[in-house]
C-alpha cells in the first residue's frame, strides 16, 4: 500500500502484567508484528532541540506513551498493517487518530491595551484576581497550555514562560495562530508596568503545542502532550481545545494524569445553545469542563452547556497577549478556560502542599452561584472566584467533578 493510503491510527495496548507476552516491550510487540520502519519518539523525553530527527517524514514518526496505565503507540498505518496488529492479543484498542480544534469563535487585533499603562482586562477583574494577590500570585506554580504555541518573546509573557515542546510534526513551539499565546495571556501575563495583566501574573508557563498554525489537531499529539506534562512534572493543564468524537486513549490518558496529581481544565465548547453539548476532553469525569459567560453574567449563546460543566468564566471580548508584542479580543470557552486554570494557579500557589482534588474542591466552593442553588447545567458550580478559592485555608468540602 502507498504512503498515501495510510492512516494516523492510536493504539493501546494492554497493561504488561495483563499481556499474554509479558515480558515483551509493547514496540518490541509492535516490531514482531508489522516489521520495523517507524521512528517512534518517547514522548515523555522529548525537548525543543530533540522534536524531530532530521529526514523523518510524519508518516514515519510514531509517537510512544510510556505510562503503565497508559501504554499508547501512535502510528500511520496502512489496512494491512492495522489487520495484522487486530489479530494480537496484547492489544486492546486500535482507533482512527480524529481531529480536534481551538474553541474560539471570534477575534479582533487591537494594537496597545485600551489604556496607556498596564491593565487588568476586565475578565480578570471579574473574577476578583488581583483580590487574591495579597496572597498568592501562583508563584512557580507549573501550568501548561496544550493548545497551538506560545509567543514566549511577548513581553508579557517571556518572564514567566519557562519551556515548551511541540508535537505538531513540522511546526516549532512559536505560535502561528494567536490562540494559544492569548490563552497564556489570561493565565499569567506579568505584572510588568505595561500591557496586560493575567490571573496569576507570577505562574510558570509552559507550552505545549497539539494544535497546528491553523487551530487544528490530532488526538495523538493531544494524548502525546499530556504524557509530556505528566513526565515533565505539571501541576496543571489548560486544553482550551476540543471536538465531538474521541478515541478511548484519550481519557486513558487524562485520567493517568488526573491520578498522577495533574488538574485539567478544558473549555466546554462552542455548541450552545444547544443543550448537552460539551466537548471532549471537558466530557470526561477527570478533567473540569468551563463554559462561558458574556458581559453580563449571563451563559453566553454560543457557550456549550450540559452535566459535564464544573464552572464558569468570562467569555466574551476577553483582553489578552497575541504574537507579536500585540493584544487582541477574543471569544470562546477557549477564553473562559484560562481564567480558571489562572485561579487554580493562584489556589495552589496559597496552598503549596495541596493537592489536585484539593485545588478542585476549592475552586468549586468558592465559585459565585449564578444559576439554581449548587450545580447546575449552564454555570457547574458557578463563576470561578479567584479570591475566595485563594484564601480559606480550613480544609474545604469535597465536590463532585460530574454528577452521578
Amino acid at each position: 500500500m502507498s504512503v498515501e493510503e495510510k492512516k494516523s491510527v492510536i493504539i493501546t495496548f494492554k497493561k504488561k502484567d495483563k499481556r499474554p507476552d509479558k515480558k515483551k516491550d509493547k514496540l518490541e510487540i509492535f516490531e514482531n508484528t508489522i516489521g520495523s520502519g517507524i521512528n517512534f519518539r518517547d514522548t515523555g523525553l522529548m525537548t525543543r532541540d530533540n522534536q524531530f530527527p532530521a529526514g523523518v517524514s510524519n508518516v514515519d514518526l510514531g509517537y510512544d506513551i510510556n505510562e503503565y496505565d497508559a501504554p499508547i503507540l501512535t502510528a500511520a498505518l496502512s489496512e494491512s498493517e492495522i489487520g495484522e496488529l487486530k489479530k494480537n492479543k496484547n492489544i486492546s484498542l486500535i482507533e482512527d487518530d480524529g481531529k480536534c480544534f481551538a474553541q474560539n469563535v471570534s477575534y479582533e487585533i487591537e494594537g496597545q491595551p485600551p489604556v496607556s499603562s498596564e491593565t487588568i482586562p476586565a475578565g480578570v477583574a471579574l473574577i476578583k484576581s488581583h483580590l487574591a494577590w495579597g496572597a498568592s500570585k501562583g508563584r512557580g506554580v507549573k501550568v501548561a497550555v496544550l493548545d497551538s504555541g506560545i509567543d514566549y518573546n511577548h513581553p508579557d509573557l517571556t518572564s514567566n514562560f519557562r519551556d515548551g515542546i511541540s508535537f505538531v510534526p513540522g511546526q516549532t513551539l512559536m505560535d502561528g495562530y494567536s490562540h494559544g499565546t492569548h490563552c497564556a495571556g489570561t493565565i499569567a501575563a506579568a505584572k510588568n508596568g505595561s500591557g496586560v495583566i493575567g490571573v496569576a501574573p507570577e505562574a510558570f508557563i509552559y507550552g505545549v503545542k497539539v494544535l497546528n498554525n491553523s487551530g487544528e489537531g490530532r488526538w495523538s499529539w493531544l494524548i502525546s502532550g499530556i504524557n509530556w506534562c505528566i513526565s515533565n512534572k505539571m501541576q496543571i493543564l489548560n486544553i482550551s481545545l476540543g471536538g465531538d468524537v474521541a478515541p478511548a486513549a484519550l481519557e486513558i490518558i487524562c485520567d493517568t494524569a488526573w491520578s498522577k496529581g495533574l488538574l485539567l481544565i478544558a473549555s466546554a465548547g462552542n455548541k450552545g445553545p444547544e443543550t448537552d453539548t460539551v466537548t471532549y476532553p471537558a466530557k470526561y469525569k477527570n478533567v473540569i469542563g468551563v463554559s462561558a459567560l458574556n458581559g453580563n453574567n449571563k451563559l453566553a449563546d454560543f457557550s456549550s452547556r450540559g452535566p459535564e460543566v464544573g464552572l464558569c468564566a468570562p467569555g466574551v471580548n476577553v483582553l489578552s497577549t497575541i504574537p507579536g508584542g500585540r493584544y487582541g479580543q477574543m471569544d470562546g470557552t477557549s477564553m473562559a478556560c484560562p481564567h480558571v486554570t489562572g485561579a487554580a494557579a493562584l489556589a495552589w500557589g496559597a496552598h503549596r502542599f495541596s493537592d489536585n482534588e484539593t485545588i478542585w474542591n476549592l475552586l468549586a466552593e468558592g465559585a459565585d452561584n449564578l444559576g439554581i442553588p449548587g450545580w447546575d447545567n449552564n454555570f457547574g458550580y458557578g463563576r470561578v472566584d479567584a479570591e475566595q478559592s485563594t484564601f480559606p485555608f480550613n480544609q474545604p468540602n469535597v465536590y463532585q467533578k460530574k454528577p452521578d
